[in-house]
């Protein structure tokens, strides 16, 4: 039985999360972390997120060391924020358990630490900004379009709900990335988010960046391709954050059947799909 933790006690996805790893046969939620000195400290996460008493209490962050020992966790997912995550993610490589992070807005800074993190104390990883099987698929598409429709123009179109606090959203950065790296313009100088006034006529290699942002929208993405005469535009729509918590299991089952090469190293949804 895989002993599971989560961070972000309260939140939606992680309330989705719990409820599918209650569900699945080879794991069990063990343990579930709030903020620091959050208001849900001490109530029982089945009853949070629904499905009745489990025994498994919400801890404040300021425990989390000792809970991940006590309970013997296998895996750690968080779904926070990005420096709740960067710190939770410190914490748990130190106790030697392993993470699946869904959090995105990391920095490239905030990204050394968690890499750094992982090398030093050889646990395993799976980090991705979408953990949605379908928008893996998607990643997988566009950048085999890239490399063939080398010479067209690429703009990038994502919308999410009105609370998102991250713009562009982690998706559409990796999305960008994956099509700046096939196209040989990497970093984000080819980057354009939003046009307003007289910008002038586009910019060889320049790749936009939209986000739109409104009402209860879960994630929308889409990479317009537009050539002489012609476009191509590949979209992916998630309907509900279901989604999402089907990649979460996926990753966590990964991370349990990896090889001991993947301790130390940073894996993504693609190596958990077999994408690459």
């Amino acid at each position: 039985m895989i002993k599971v933790a989560v961070n972000g006690a309260g939140g939606r996805i992680i309330s989705k999360i719990v409820k599918t790893v209650l569900k699945t046969e080879d794991m069990e939620v063990v343990a579930a972390i709030g903020r620091e000195n959050t208001p849900h400290e001490g109530k029982d996460i089945g009853e949070m997120v629904g499905v009745g008493k489990i025994g498994v209490l919400v801890t404040g962050a300021q425990m989390l060391s000792e809970v991940l020992n006590e309970k013997k966790v296998d895996v750690m997912i968080d779904f926070t924020s990005a420096q709740t995550a960067v710190e939770a993610i410190q914490t748990t490589a130190e106790c030697g358990v392993n993470v699946v992070v869904g959090t995105t807005g990391f920095s490239e800074a905030q990204m050394d630490e968690i890499k750094r993190s992982i090398k030093e104390n050889r646990v395993k990883a799976v980090i991705s900004p979408n953990m949605a099987v379908g928008v893996n698929v998607f990643f997988k598409i566009i950048r085999d379009l890239a490399q063939i429709l080398n010479d067209w123009d690429v703009e990038i179109i994502e919308a999410h709900h009105k609370h998102k606090t991250d713009a562009p959203s982690g998706t559409a950065l990796e999305a960008y990335h994956i099509i700046a790296d096939e196209l040989g313009v990497g970093g984000d100088e080819s980057m354009v988010c939003g046009r307003q006034g007289m910008v002038g006529a586009r910019s060889p290699g320049e790749i936009g960046v939209h986000a739109v942002r409104g009402g209860d929208i879960v994630g929308d993405h889409t990479v317009l391709f537009a050539g002489e005469g012609e476009r191509l535009e590949i979209i992916h729509r998630a309907g509900t954050r279901q989604a999402f918590v089907t990649g979460v299991i996926k990753a966590v089952q990964y991370l349990m059947e990896s090889p001991e090469e993947t301790k130390g190293k940073i894996t993504t949804m693609e190596d958990v799909l077999s994408l690459k």
